[in-house]
């Protein structure tokens, strides 16, 4: 199940703001449900089109699957994370 991975202007920038130990699990944590499809997924209610999204640790991250890529939108601690579904500057 390997597939590539597109950031958001808007994940990107969350990444950044995350201290470098953290911000290197969850990209660990992402490229690890990359390559085997394995990982906390949840398809989020109320969001159109169907937004999904994957659990690593304290953070969250939301993402489309668009078949061959995951189009990231947002990474984010768990209490900003659902705040509101549709709520993301979507810059592609």
């Amino acid at each position: 199940m390997r597939k590539r991975i597109e950031w958001t202007p808007a994940a990107r920038a969350d990444v950044q703001r995350i201290d470098r130990q953290t911000a290197l699990s969850l990209l660990e944590g992402l490229a690890d449900y990359v390559l085997t499809g394995h990982g906390d997924i949840e398809r989020l209610t109320g969001a159109d089109p169907p937004e999904l999204r994957l659990r690593l640790g304290d953070y969250r991250v939301r993402f489309y699957d668009r078949g061959e890529c995951l189009q990231i939108l947002r990474v984010l601690h768990r209490r900003e994370a659902y705040r509101c579904l549709r709520s993301i500057d979507i810059d592609t």
